[in-house]
């Protein structure tokens, strides 16, 4: 935690928030001065966020600081009970709850930032489906989904630009490349110009080459525009087939949607509720309370050794035999009326248990259920990202599966089909070289005769006219085939479009007296919700208070207990010194020798003697070194002095050893006996 706010101070003070905290004063701030922290940093992410809190309600501050955070994907540590803590925490300040915040926030500004700025144009508006079928409605919902698909792919172009890296050396180089390459190609044009205006007729050619050019162009527009036709028609088919569940779904959901089925269902959960308040949770609150103090008491007591859980296991065997002594004499008495009380305990304890094994059962299933739910919200927003389209569910997806199956094997079977053509294709390719050689070599004779007569070019220029008017009446025809096509397909359209208007009619009068049924139930709904919310809040601010009473509670009972055994501690130290202290006493006044040697007043004057006798001889001990130091250290430095001259005349002799004779050894030998004589 210490690291977490020291990262937190550190962060607050650098740019662009330069607050001047230190660990103390951010740790000081009051709830309200920490939740303008909090909305300071969320500013700096979202600039929509620049409020003074002090000016807004406390609601609107929570609610608009948990949309944000859920665009920005926070997670609160903890499951969903946590999560109204969570909230609660994030109304009143609370410093647990804000400062992992604070934390995830400033870890990542700058992705944060890039997420807020997305979520401004990417968070889709849901339309409902009735509403879509106006066709102003459905066209603008169209637009917008096409802009923000426009926005997506124009954000990934500049994303990829901005880390791409191009350098303005490149794209100078790559323009000045464009240009030669423009250069070359008016180089180009200029010569086929030239060429063509050698041949007759070439304004005429080139003008229906030009109409050419401009027909296929209109050709292909025209196919383009008739693929997005049919794509209109397929989402309409779907979007037909989607209402359609749709109905079905709300019918189906109005046929047992009746009010005393939808009480029933209110008073289940109220009941279900109320049980888990008033009887399951008190029980699974107060067996808690048990385990803690028995943990507690267990802590508090000393560390036992093998002899002392030797007895506590002699004692427990003791108490399960007296227990079964007890229960065989309660059998041997066989009161009738207790007999059949115990059978209706049984009864009742067994029914108890399997209530709550089914209230545990059921609220694992609702657990289990909401974890369901959110799984596949979040599977369904990552397809919708990915794809923009919606999961398909039930019979829609087991129609998807059946149609994947017949396309399959209409697949394979074209496949097949087309591995024939492949084949043939290339049968085909080579006849088709062999033609072109002989072809080339035909036109060669032909050139050379041409050449000849004085008439060349003169085939190239028939060819050309007939391919072209070939193709001009092809152009025609394909022309007429088309406008045939299209006017047929917007007939369909519109016969469709009258049937499916015709068909939905009652349908739709159907739905707005649904509409309204729904509508009246949402607000008994709504009123119902309203006062479950106040009763729970109403218990939630009970709990909490008697959390409160039991932590103080608790508090106080371990200092009881602390202070407790501190006092045994010392009445224990106490006990020992009175009866060090008595033992003493006894020893000491008693007439037997023995117990008075024993005794420490004894035993301490005897260790005071032995002391001063010894103190004694190192006195006189001392006093001997003293008086013998001066003639001991005179006579070590004589010897000192007699060992330096000894080596003195060693030396000297070794040098003469070589010159002096027997006689001058032995006058040296006298004269050293004579010396030590002396010296002695």
């Amino acid at each position: 935690m210490s690291d977490q706010i020291k990262f937190i101070v550190d962060n607050l003070n650098k740019e662009p928030f330069r607050k001047n905290y230190n660990l103390i004063t951010f740790d000081s701030l009051e709830p309200m001065q920490l939740l303008q922290v909090l909305n300071d940093v969320l500013a700096e992410i979202d600039p929509k966020q620049v409020v003074d809190i002090r000016e807004e309600m406390p609601e609107q501050t929570a609610k608009r600081m948990l949309s944000l955070l859920g665009i920005l994907k926070y997670k609160p540590p903890g499951n969903a009970t946590d999560m109204s803590t969570f909230r609660q925490g994030l109304v009143i300040g609370s410093k647990p709850v804000i400062y992992p915040v604070l934390h995830w926030l400033l870890q990542r500004t700058n992705e944060l930032k890039k997420r807020a700025y997305l979520a401004r144009f990417l968070i889709k508006l849901e339309v409902p489906s009735e509403f879509l079928q106006d066709e102003t409605v459905a066209d603008t919902n169209k637009q917008y989904e096409e802009l923000m698909e426009a926005f997506k792919t124009l954000h990934k172009e500049c994303e990829q630009l901005k880390t791409s890296g191009f350098s303005t050396a490149e794209i100078r180089r790559d323009i000045s490349a464009m240009e030669e390459e423009k250069d070359q190609l008016i180089k180009r044009v200029e010569r086929l110009k030239k060429r063509v205006e050698t041949v007759q007729n070439h304004q005429r050619m080139l003008k229906i080459a030009r109409q050419l050019r401009v027909e296929k162009e209109r050709e292909e527009f025209l196919v383009q525009q008739k693929q997005e036709q049919k794509n209109q028609l397929f989402h309409a088919v779907q979007r037909l087939q989607r209402i359609q569940n749709q109905l079905k779904s709300m019918r189906h959901a109005a046929a047992d949607a009746k009010p005393e089925s939808l009480m029933k269902r209110l008073e289940e959960e109220i009941k279900f509720n109320s049980y888990m308040v008033t009887e399951k949770f008190p029980k699974e609150l107060e067996s808690k309370k048990k385990e803690l103090h028995f943990l507690q008491k267990v802590v508090s007591e000393p560390a036992m050794g093998h002899s002392d859980l030797l007895e506590l296991e002699s004692k427990i065997n003791e108490i399960n035999t007296e227990i079964n002594q007890l229960i065989e004499k309660k059998m041997m008495r066989n009161e009738p009326i207790e007999g059949k009380l115990s059978l209706y305990r049984q009864q009742a304890s067994i029914i108890s248990r399997k209530k709550e094994a089914k209230a545990e059962e059921l609220q694992e299933a609702k657990e289990k259920l909401a974890n369901l739910e959110r799984e596949v919200s979040v599977k369904t927003n990552q397809t919708r990202e990915f794809d923009g389209t919606e999961v398909l569910k039930g019979d829609d997806f087991k129609r998807y599966v059946s149609k994947l199956r017949s396309k399959s094997t209409v697949f394979k079977k074209k496949h097949q089909i087309i591995a024939e053509f492949k084949a043939e294709f290339g049968l085909l390719q080579r006849t088709e070289e062999l033609l072109k050689q002989r072809h080339e070599n035909i036109q060669h004779q032909l050139q050379t005769i041409e050449d000849k007569k004085g008439i060349s070019g003169y085939s190239y220029t028939q060819e050309e006219l007939e391919r072209v008017s070939a193709l001009k009446t092809e152009v025609d025809e394909m022309k007429g085939r088309t406008l045939d096509d299209m006017s047929e397909m917007v007939k369909k359209l519109n016969s469709l479009v009258s049937e499916k208007k015709s068909a939905l009619a009652p349908v739709i009068k159907e739905l707005r007296q649904l509409r309204q049924k729904c509508q009246e139930l949402t607000q008994e709904c709504d009123e119902k919700k309203s006062q479950y919310d106040s009763c729970a809040a109403g218990l939630e601010s009970n709990r909490s208070k008697l959390e409160q009473e039991v932590r103080g509670l608790r508090e106080e009972c371990l200092q009881e207990e602390s202070r407790y055994h501190y006092t045994n501690c010392m009445i224990k130290n106490l006990e020992i010194q009175l009866r060090r202290a008595t033992d003493e006493m006894k020893a000491y006044v008693s007439s037997d020798q023995q117990e008075k040697r024993k005794a420490i007043r004894e035993q301490y004057t005897k260790n005071i003697a032995e002391q001063e006798t010894l103190g004694k001889k190192l006195r006189e001990k001392q006093k001997a070194v003293r008086e013998s130091h001066g003639p001991n250290m005179k006579q070590a430095k004589m010897w000192r002095d007699f060992e330096q001259l000894m080596e003195c005349k060693k030396q000297c002799f070794l040098k003469q050893q070589s010159q002096t004779s027997i006689g001058q050894r032995n006058l040296l030998g006298t004269n050293v006996s004579c010396f030590e004589e002396t010296f002695i």
